[in-house]
């Protein structure tokens, strides 16, 4: 088998099982793990697919820069930001992650709805400008221009002074086994320092999201309380993530 043969074999394989296991694949095509390994790690490089200890899942579209993901389930995030939205109730303080999600998330707020959103978002921030009931506090760091939000030490610092009652955390990957990924390590950080100075955590994951995986761990899925995904995800799907204890609310 030439090497594009076993590639597309690869990727097919991927698409209908969700996940490539290197020694039972080199068992059924007659060849080594090492060469089954050299071609994962080709394909990574393409961001094809993303490698795990033994293999490898699918690697997410979500690691677009945010000008790219705007077009990405767009039906799916407005419908996921309306249901998170419908979560919030009066005098809250609420941690709102950055993402085209969470934007979907702001503008669905109710206009008579009053509480407090923080945010490292600059986006999440401009667009609640014109709402009048929400007070808007923002976490300030170095701008990570690839997602629009702030990073770095004094954003965590600043974190540290707030208190939330839920946090909207955005991700590029939630999977069962390796949980919820981001593709860049000091967004993983801000994340987790978010989830870690909330109450509760609810994940908004549409369906390019599920089942895939980006190189950065932000927390284990058993340390999220919810998750919000669109209606038409598949019952199967769920499952898993109901197991590992999250509330799913289908939007």
């Amino acid at each position: 088998m030439l090497t594009q043969q076993r590639k597309a074999h690869i990727l097919a394989v991927l698409k209908d099982t969700g996940q490539v296991v290197a020694k039972t694949l080199s068992e059924q095509l007659n060849l080594s793990e090492d060469t089954i390994r050299r071609d994962l790690r080709e394909l990574a490089a393409e961001g094809l697919l993303q490698r795990v200890h033994g293999g490898a899942l699918p690697a997410s579209p979500a690691l677009a820069d945010f000008s790219g993901r705007q077009a990405i389930a767009t039906d799916g995030k407005k419908a996921i930001g309306r249901a998170a939205a419908a979560m919030i109730r009066p005098g809250q303080v609420v941690f709102v992650d950055g993402g085209t999600t969470a934007v979907q998330l702001v503008r669905h707020l109710p206009p008579g709805l009053e509480a407090t959103i923080v945010t490292h978002s600059p986006s999440i921030a401009v667009e609640l400008v014109a709402h009048p009931g929400m007070t808007v506090e923002m976490i300030g760091g170095r701008l990570f221009k690839h997602s629009v939000v702030a990073v770095g030490a004094s954003a965590i610092e600043s974190i540290a002074r707030f208190r939330a009652d839920i946090y909207f955390m955005g991700v590029t990957g939630i999977h069962p086994e390796i949980g919820l990924t981001t593709g860049d390590s000091e967004e993983a950080v801000i994340k987790r320092a978010l989830s870690r100075h909330a109450a509760e955590t609810i994940v908004l994951a549409s369906s390019e999201k599920l089942g895939a995986a980006s190189p950065y761990v932000i927390l284990p899925m058993n340390e999220a309380q919810g998750l919000v995904v669109e209606r038409s995800t598949a019952e199967e799907t769920i499952a898993a993530y109901r197991k590992a204890g999250m509330t799913v609310t289908r939007a």
